[in-house]
């Protein structure tokens, strides 16, 4: 299984010729490669998979997933 986390591009980069950007993911911040969300720019949210941001998702449905990580990680169904 694998798990996909919503995080929003506070900056974009390029390293080597490689699209990247620093995702922050509610306060805890990582280099994200955006090589498969060209499109992404700062300020859209992405789903990011294993450091790579595999699509680009609206502020509504971030803010869903997260609501459902909050859900799941303190035990309320």
């Amino acid at each position: 299984m694998c798990l996909g986390v919503p995080g929003r591009v506070i900056e974009r980069y390029e390293d080597r010729g490689t699209a990247m950007g620093v995702v922050d993911f509610g306060g805890a911040t990582r280099h994200v490669c955006l090589a498969f969300t060209p499109e992404a720019s700062v300020g859209d949210y992405t789903v990011v998979h294993a450091g790579l941001a595999i699509s680009v998702i609206d502020e509504q449905a971030a803010a869903e997933a997260l609501e459902l990580f909050a859900e799941l990680g303190d035990g309320t169904p």
